[in-house]
């Protein structure tokens, strides 16, 4: 197939610069097009910073109770409160001392319902009398607190509750301010004779028999 070079146009009229000019422009808007669609595949393709933003807070929510899980198991346990077993055998003997000294058994165990004010009081008497012997002869006793009575007084923090014990409206944290009204006891030193082997400390008082 030959083609006839003399049948070429060779001049350029208003009809073939408009056909030029057209296919100019939509090559043009085809580029634009072709733009277009590319960059939304890379858009689609690339995560935004607000899907990785939310991606790492279902992560985080994800990983969150498993975090608070290990911690919890790796966390110690506190130590178990060991209990020591008083044995009764002190509380045993000072009954014995009371009842001694004081009769205190026989007035705790008497029915005082069927005697007057007086004869009580006389009794009370007596029971005082011997459980102060008993106390001071045994006990050395001292003051929790060295403040006067109804004076005031600041409790620091890490008092010992044992020894202080807080009454009233308590609110917040120490320290705390308050009235002093009651200074406590504390035995300094305890003095119980000494027990011969073989005595039953469960006979706090023994029957008596007159011949």
């Amino acid at each position: 197939m030959k083609f006839d070079l003399s049948s070429l146009p060779t001049t350029l009229d208003v009809l073939h610069l408009t056909f030029a000019g057209l296919a100019f422009i939509e090559l043009i808007l085809l580029v634009i097009l072709l733009c277009v669609i590319v960059l939304r595949l890379i858009r689609k393709s690339k995560p935004s910073a607000d899907s990785i933003l939310a991606k790492a807070n279902e992560t985080q929510q994800s990983t969150h109770p498993q975090v608070l899980a290990d911690a919890k198991e790796s966390k110690p346990e506190p130590a178990p409160v060991i209990l020591k077993e008083a044995t009764p055998d002190a509380a045993l003997q000072l009954l014995g001392l009371l009842q001694q000294e004081a009769r205190f058994i026989d007035f705790i165990e008497e029915n005082i319902k069927s005697f007057s004010d007086a004869d009580i009081g006389a009794a009370a008497r007596i029971v005082h009398e011997g459980c102060h012997k008993v106390l001071h002869n045994h006990f050395d006793l001292a003051p929790v607190r060295k403040e006067n009575e109804n004076s005031r007084v600041t409790i620091k923090a890490g008092f010992d509750p044992a020894a202080l014990r807080l009454t009233g409206n308590i609110v917040g944290k120490a320290p705390f301010k308050g009235t002093l009204v009651h200074r406590g006891w504390e035995v300094t030193n305890t003095k119980l004779p000494k027990l011969a082997e073989g005595h039953n400390i469960n006979i706090v008082a023994a029957a008596e028999v007159e011949l």
